[in-house]
């Protein structure tokens, strides 16, 4: 880990694990701290450093993200999906639409997000049916997309639609928050876990895109999805789920240490209870050390780094619920109660196996990889 990780990790013990509960129970998006996550410069992580970002790299991004998980999931959650968004229009974008995202990011602190899912592909993602119709100037947009996350709050969202032309494929958008015809549906989200993240349905009723607003060519969104998104996407959910991971193991030492029985005899005496907390402690670096490996593998460019990316994902996913579910048994009713932040982290670590791509994907994609065939 860089000292980059070290920094994140200060800035969120700081403002993000005070308020980590209560963004919890109030099932809200955490706008104020996540303007203060803009003002603190980490949402220009990945923009150059000669053109106002802070010029690192995907291996700082899922450093930031795990830093951030280890406080709360849902804002390392959140904080992702800008970044991912982010690289996405600084890698294929035209040199007008990144120019223009750029200083928008740098200079206005405005944040992005994915607003791919839809209810009738689910974590297939990378398929849409939202419909583009050209019009003078852009393209006219009809669908609805699920489960959105920082819906509401982010200033503009990565769509995926249906060509305009007729072509194959399907074309990626960026789409203003605030043009006529968007609708959050705020109302429709009870998320069992990550009840933060304010996701919610987006609705695109006869929405004006520009064609300026085109991420590369028409038909170039399946591309997008598989060479610029999906990596640092499902890197960057291996970081948060490492994290809660990470956390549960702190919770269960600490009570193990500090429950305390009438005869002088504390919780961490009882040889069943050290056993659950080696595993716990196991399940916990063993997350932490694939996930900073994949980074470490993605960046270095080498030719199994797409399988370790996938393999993290997957291991920090199951290790998250399986620490979750000791944890639990050694936390107790204090854990079941709420008197403790492991019955949250249950809740968000089990966000994991819906989170698009979903476990099951994965681990067919993994496969594939594996045996050098291509994921679709």
């Amino acid at each position: 880990m860089t000292t980059f990780y070290d920094k994140a990790k200060a800035f969120a013990e700081e403002h993000i694990t005070p308020l980590a509960a209560d963004i919890d129970r109030q099932a809200a998006f955490p706008a104020a701290l996540f303007d203060k996550i803009v003002e603190a410069g980490y949402t220009k992580l990945l923009i150059p450093q000669q053109d106002g970002g802070l010029g690192l790299t995907l291996n700082e991004h899922q450093e930031t993200c795990m830093a951030f998980a280890e406080s709360c999931p849902t804002v390392g959650l959140s904080y992702m999906m800008h970044n991912v968004a982010l690289h996405t229009v600084l890698e294929r974008a035209g040199d007008e639409l990144r120019s223009f995202v750029i200083d928008e990011v740098v200079n206005h602190g405005k944040v992005m997000a994915l607003a791919y899912s839809e209810f009738g592909t689910g974590t297939h993602f990378y398929i849409s049916d939202t419909t583009a119709e050209k019009v003078e100037g852009g393209v006219r947009l009809n669908g609805m997309k699920s489960m959105v996350t920082m819906a509401g709050y982010a200033n503009y969202y990565l769509v995926l639609s249906h060509t305009s032309d007729g072509s194959e494929g399907i074309t990626n958008w960026v789409v203003p928050a605030d043009a006529e015809g968007v609708a959050f549906k705020q109302a429709d989200w009870h998320g069992l876990g990550m009840r933060g993240n304010a996701s919610c349905p987006i609705a695109l009723d006869n929405v004006v895109v520009p064609e300026r607003l085109r991420i590369g060519a028409e038909g170039e969104g399946v591309s997008q999805v598989f060479e610029q998104v999906a990596l640092p996407f499902i890197l960057g959910l291996a970081a948060v789920y490492t994290g809660a991971a990470e956390q549960q193991c702190a919770i269960a030492v600490e009570h193990a240490k500090s429950r305390v029985y009438p005869n002088g005899q504390s919780l961490a005496q009882i040889e069943t209870v050290q056993l659950h907390l080696s595993d716990l402690y196991i399940k916990a670096q063993n997350a932490r050390a694939l996930t900073v490996e994949a980074a470490r593998s993605l960046m270095a460019g080498e030719p199994d780094c797409l399988a370790k990316v996938l393999a993290a994902r997957i291991n920090a996913s199951e290790n998250a619920i399986e620490a979750s579910r000791i944890a639990m048994r050694v936390v107790g009713g204090k854990g079941y109660n709420g008197a403790t932040a492991t019955e949250r982290l249950l809740r968000d670590s089990f966000a994991s196996q819906i989170m698009a791509p979903s476990v099951d994907v994965l681990h067919v994609w993994l496969g594939k990889a594996l045996a050098g065939l291509p994921l679709l």
